[in-house]
């Protein structure tokens, strides 16, 4: 797996919060840092490709184990 910078467990959380929550780390975050979002929300891996499409935020990776979903996600430029 590739390194990132902050991660994220939205596990047990349902749409909207997991996008939400990740909106707010993204925010806090330099340009071209990596955040890792783990959730297990059946909706997550089309909610956060659409969210980064919107946003300019690059979907690194989206993988699935288990029941939960891995998102890897660089931070756009400011």
């Amino acid at each position: 797996m590739m390194n990132y910078d902050v991660e994220l467990d939205v596990r047990r959380l349902a749409c909207p919060l997991p996008i939400l929550r990740a909106k707010k780390s993204l925010s806090t975050m330099n340009s071209g840092q990596v955040l890792k979002v783990v959730a297990t929300d059946k909706g997550a891996p089309k909610d956060f490709a659409d969210f980064c499409k919107k946003t300019g935020n690059e979907l690194l990776s989206s993988t699935e184990e288990n029941g939960e979903f891995v998102f890897l996600i660089r931070r756009r430029a400011v």
